[in-house]
């Protein structure tokens, strides 16, 4: 049967400090009133283990009070002033086990809820890699704090770049330079000002985008209460583009099959979702309920 240090910490230290401040004051100096300081180990104590060791604590110490205040008595007059210093200690060094204990259980039942909410925010980071719909996840900055596998291997996003949450734009200028884009090189700067626009208005307009790959994305934005953006990339090739020709189709898939970057090979899925489940637990949850 393990008793646990914490369990006795507290009566065995409030009652090492009482017996050696009775001893000082017994062959020694007279000692000062040390209830400050049994208050103070009371706190400590239930902060650590909560309300029943402070409770125990708080009795050790009125009980070593009462000896030093019986040592220290001259007359018998003084005993309604002692009477009256021990309830005080009392009533202090127990209000402080009881307020301390309950901050300390509230402490508690929100780190166990804050721990409870990160392993559902984890489990739902793993699943958004496993889909094919790209989904990044904006701050109220338009920053990205979440961006799934699938919008990372749309846009060939390397992961160093990927997990510094870069602004929304960045990401428009990385498919720029990267070519992603099927656009003319003289309509890729209205393009990328219309979608900033959109972004931060909130449009939830879909519309389609053709990469370059051959691929067809349907994009479409959700503004998030806290100010946010959930941003979409549903793949719609094969709606948008059922009569390609043969060696038309064969060429893009040629191409999509080279996008994937060389930094992401050799990685499984759940490495990628544990090296970035951490990015922000609340924005998934909170898309997650959209």
């Amino acid at each position: 049967m393990q008793l646990g240090w914490r369990r006795v910490l507290g009566p065995a230290l409030t009652t090492a400090v009482a017996a050696i401040a009775f001893v000082v004051d017994r062959h020694f100096v007279t000692v000062p009133n040390p209830a400050p300081l049994f208050v103070c180990i009371v706190a400590l104590v239930s902060s650590i283990n909560g309300i029943a060791s402070g409770l125990v604590s708080a009795s050790v110490a009125v009980a070593f009070s009462a000896l030093l205040f019986l040592n220290h008595r001259a007359s018998p007059g003084n005993d309604v002033h002692d009477a009256a210093r021990m309830v005080l200690l009392a009533l202090t060094a127990g209000g402080t086990a009881v307020i301390t204990g309950m901050l300390r259980q509230k402490w508690v039942e929100a780190f166990a809820s804050r721990q409870e909410q990160y392993a559902t925010s984890t489990r739902l980071a793993a699943a958004l890699d496993q889909v094919d719909i790209g989904i990044v996840l904006l701050g109220a900055d338009t920053r990205a704090e979440f961006i799934n596998r699938a919008f990372r291997d749309y846009f060939a996003l390397p992961d160093e770049v990927a997990d510094t949450q870069p602004p929304f734009i960045a990401l428009m200028y990385h498919g720029r330079d990267t070519g992603a884009y099927e656009l003319p090189e003289d309509q890729l700067a209205h393009f990328i000002a219309a979608r900033t626009k959109a972004i931060r208005a909130g449009d939830s307009t879909p519309i389609n985008i053709n990469l370059a790959d051959g691929q067809v994305l349907r994009f479409s934005c959700t503004a998030l209460p806290d100010g946010g953006r959930m941003l979409s990339y549903t793949p719609v090739t094969d709606l948008v583009r059922p009569n390609d020709a043969p060696e038309r189709a064969e060429y893009y898939r040629a191409r999509r099959k080279n996008r994937r970057p060389a930094a992401l090979e050799g990685r499984s899925n759940e490495q990628e979702a544990i090296s970035r489940c951490s990015v922000l637990p609340e924005k998934l949850m909170l898309a997650a309920r959209q």
